[in-house]
């Protein structure tokens, strides 16, 4: 039946195949159409069909990883917003974060493509510009910016150390960089 319903249903069959893709982009290894149809269910000929080519399929991938990061950062903005930016509520949304490998390997993945190809880091520069927008309402933008490359690290140091740094640590490091002094700037 949903096959049927799907080769009747051009966008669901191409979300199949994006959402193929890009689990295929989070496990790594080597991302061909044939893996993605077969990852997606569906005959070879609807990933040439859908996508002109590898490169195209790959980015509806990425993006799609990209959506995931704009979904998380607006729950961080509504919870954060409601605590006031408390630097508590920050490192517990971020150990939260960190226990999530699924998602610290998407972001990975989206990272990796980003520093390999260059006209895919829109993608990634996303969640940083939206991360920085929402810190910088309790810190200098400058502060907003090492708070988000903080993140970007502790995320890595997770994937490679199989467990995020503890509540206190993050507690602590993040209370530092949202209360340095920021020559020239002040808080909005």
């Amino acid at each position: 039946m949903s096959a049927t319903r799907n080769r009747r249903d051009p966008g669901a069959r191409r979300r199949e195949i994006t959402q193929a893709a890009a689990a295929l982009l989070v496990e790594g290894g080597d991302f061909t159409h044939r893996r993605v149809a077969e990852r997606a269910g569906v005959p070879l000929g609807s990933t040439t069909y859908y996508f002109a080519d590898l490169d195209e399929l790959r980015a509806a991938g990425l993006g799609l990883l990209a959506d995931g990061l704009d979904e998380a950062v607006a729950e961080m903005r509504r919870q954060t917003l409601e605590a006031d930016g408390d630097p508590e509520v920050l490192a517990s949304l971020l150990y939260d974060y960190l226990n999530d490998t699924d998602q610290l390997r998407a972001d990975a993945a989206l990272q990796g493509a980003a520093l390999q190809r260059p006209e895919l880091r829109h993608l990634e520069r996303r969640w940083s510009d939206n991360v920085v927008e929402l810190l910088s309402t309790w810190t200098t933008p400058s502060n907003a910016r090492l708070l988000a490359a903080f993140m970007d690290g502790v995320g890595i140091h997770a994937l490679l150390h199989d467990e995020p740094l503890d509540r206190p640590t993050l507690t602590n490091a993040i209370t530092a960089l949202m209360r340095l002094p920021a020559a020239g700037e002040e808080k909005k």
